[in-house]
């Protein structure tokens, strides 16, 4: 009833109803719903009359180009506001299939005998069939078959040579919506496969701090889920900030124990998807300096004892005595002096004011 208006009253005694209509009504009706783009393009006019037709001040408005806006105004038709709409890029023309019918024909039996067989394999079978096609061509062909529903794909059995996901009780995809801000909201962990002699393997922890760079290393000789667990000990002794979240790979070390420790102590735990490790870019690299910096000219024994001591070492050089580029050639324990600095001062101005 928003179109009609309904009035009662009452003259010698009776009750009388007038309907009247809203002038305009089916023209209101009749306005199409605009997208997101087309109703701002809608106010770059509303804009522009409303200013005196000001063509350049309603571009610096809206932050757009002369060129933009006329064409678009040459198209704007107030009558037709759906002329604001995109139009459709495709086109007038456009190249027909030059493929016989018998070609199809075949491309679709051929298909059909060997369902996974791909473009590239079955046009080797049409050529053997006397077909003079292209791989291209055959793609085309299949996408057509698919789109006009005649090619049906097969329903696939997965067997248990598969691969599946394993279901992680705590670990989650890292939420789009969280930003590391401050140091020890997201610290990068992941292993390294150190070989200092033939048949001899050690697995090496470098866990990161991507806001301060300061990094914690460790040895082992194996690399499971209760060594990943222990190494959160150091982790938690040895960086001068409390740890939120943890990132890691999908490595089997970083399920089960390693995942019901970060549990319990709260600390969240997101975990990469397959096949992603630039996503740990920051503990990546520190791999490649720990590599090149430390395991390939350090003389330390091998024996994890004392590598272990040598790392410690080297620990302390990394995060109070070498400069990182990234941090503007400040060291870690520099950048988090300053950081802490900078926090107090704000503080103290708030208390001021």
């Amino acid at each position: 009833m928003g179109d009609t208006w309904i009035m009662k009253g009452r003259y010698n005694g009776c009750t009388m109803n007038v309907y009247s209509t809203i002038p305009g009504y089916k023209r209101l009706a009749s306005i199409p719903e605009l997208s997101k783009k087309a109703r701002q393009r809608l106010k770059w006019f509303e804009h522009y009359y409303s200013r005196g037709r000001n063509a350049r001040l309603t571009c610096r408005h809206f932050d757009i180009s002369p060129q933009t806006f006329y064409r678009w105004k040459r198209r704007y038709n107030p009558r037709h506001i759906e002329t604001l709409e995109d139009r459709s890029h495709r086109p007038r023309h456009v190249r027909q299939p030059t493929y016989s019918v018998e070609l199809v024909n075949a491309v679709l039996r051929v298909r059909e005998e060997y369902p996974r067989w791909g473009k590239d394999k079955l046009v080797i079978l049409l050529r053997r069939e006397g077909f003079n096609c292209s791989a291209s061509t055959v793609g085309r062909i299949l996408h057509r078959l698919r789109k006009r529903g005649v090619l049906k794909e097969p329903v696939l059995n997965y067997i248990s040579t598969r691969k599946r996901q394993r279901q992680r009780p705590y670990a989650i995809r890292k939420p789009k919506e969280y930003v590391a801000k401050k140091p020890g909201d997201i610290v990068e962990v992941d292993t390294l496969d150190v070989r200092p002699l033939p048949g001899v393997v050690l697995k090496h922890f470098t866990a990161r701090d991507i806001i301060s760079r300061w990094d914690v290393l460790e040895a082992h000789t194996r690399a499971t889920s209760h060594t990943a667990s222990s190494f959160i000990d150091s982790l938690l002794k040895r960086m001068p900030f409390p740890i939120r979240a943890i990132q890691v790979d999908g490595g089997s070390e970083f399920q089960d124990v390693f995942e019901e420790e970060c549990q319990r102590r709260g600390i969240e735990l997101f975990v990469l998807p397959p096949r992603s490790p630039k996503l740990n870019g920051h503990v990546e690299r520190a791999q490649r300096t720990h590599t090149e910096e430390f395991y390939e000219v350090t003389d330390a024994n091998f024996e994890i004892s004392e590598l272990n001591q040598a790392l410690l070492k080297w620990e302390e050089v990394y995060n109070t005595i070498r400069p990182h580029q990234a941090l503007g050639y400040l060291t870690p324990k520099e950048f988090l002096e300053r950081y802490y600095q900078q926090i107090e001062e704000k503080e103290v101005v708030s208390l001021i004011i």
